[in-house]
């Protein structure tokens, strides 16, 4: 029996729809509403919050196998205290579940946040760790700090491996979260940077995920990354699919110091949310890679998929989707 935490998510909804066309046994858990999704039926659907231990301990009965998916990714610094609650607090319950439950495998999906992704002198691969000199996020501090609660079970003898991936490219709710890039991009967004990062397709997520799972592996940790690209390059691909203009307006570090500047005024006017912060201004400036070879070697028939194609299949799956 499979436990999926943050089933709601653009990971765990593709996690458990793939788990569930396998014919596992997936007990999926969720917060508010049972998501509309494919197989959703096949699903044991548990309401729990990953930080009340009672639920978890409930949820964990019977369970040999989890993926814990659930965290929220947020660059408001005011979120800051949340950030920590769920992303730190919520793994270590899980963490602690796993243990008391005797489970037989975690697969925790961090972030590649948690190795510090602003360095431009060298790619980032896995052995390095999340600093105040590498990291401008609260968000990767709490999914470092999250994968050194992992690494406390690990020591303790539960087995777990742990996937850092770049910026999921997936059809999620285009509304919010990494799949909102494709939202902007339809709606003829003209601003672009010439900031480089690592994307990868939500599908080879999920399938590096249940391969891990399904193995020996344990006690490791993987960068998840099909291609470095700009974001130009992705604004620009998005739009040409959708068949909209591409951005045009490019970004300096001047104007995004302004507009970050301006958006904390405004969101403390108006209790909003700023669309941009100094953490993700400077974040799509930085020119990174990663290396993305462990993987293979511990994977050697793995394979990604071209971030051209995870373009194209995403914007037909999200026209099939709202009908444009």
């Amino acid at each position: 029996m499979i436990l999926v935490t943050g089933a709601t998510g653009l990971v765990g909804s593709h996690l458990i729809q793939q788990l569930a066309a396998q014919n596992k046994n997936v007990r999926a858990l969720y917060r508010s509403q049972v998501p509309s999704i494919p197989h959703a039926q096949q699903v044991e659907w548990f309401k729990a919050d990953i930080l009340d231990v009672v639920d978890i301990d409930e949820a964990m009965q019977g369970i040999t196998h989890v993926y814990h998916c659930a965290a929220i990714v947020s660059f408001n610094p005011k979120q800051k205290k949340q950030l920590h609650q769920t992303n730190i607090q919520g793994t270590a319950n899980i963490v602690n579940a796993c243990l008391n439950a005797g489970v037989e495998k975690l697969v925790f999906v961090s972030s590649v946040a948690a190795l510090g992704r602003i360095r431009e002198d060298r790619p980032i691969d896995e052995t390095m760790n999340w600093t105040e000199e590498t990291s401008n996020s609260e968000y990767g501090k709490s999914k470092y700090l999250a994968e050194m609660e992992v690494w406390r079970g690990i020591g303790e003898g539960l087995n777990a491996v742990m996937v850092n991936p770049t910026i999921i490219l997936g059809a999620g709710d285009w509304n919010k979260g990494s799949s909102e890039i494709f939202k902007s991009a339809y709606d003829e967004f003209p601003w672009f940077t010439d900031g480089t990062t690592g994307f990868v397709d939500v599908a080879d997520v999920v399938k590096a995920m249940i391969q891990l799972m399904e193995s020996d592996i344990t006690a490791e940790r993987f960068i998840l990354s099909a291609e470095t690209a700009t974001y130009q390059y992705l604004f620009t691909t998005i739009a040409q699919a959708f068949g909209k203009k591409p951005p045009y307006k490019k970004v300096t570090p001047f104007i995004a110091a302004l507009v970050w500047r301006w958006e904390a005024i405004k969101g403390k006017l108006t209790g909003k949310a700023p669309l941009l912060t100094e953490e993700t201004a400077k974040t799509a400036q930085a020119k990174v890679s990663f290396n993305n070879n462990r993987l293979k070697q511990y994977l050697p028939q793995f394979s990604y998929t071209p971030l051209q194609q995870s373009i194209k299949n995403i914007c037909n799956e999200l026209k099939q989707k709202h009908n444009l």
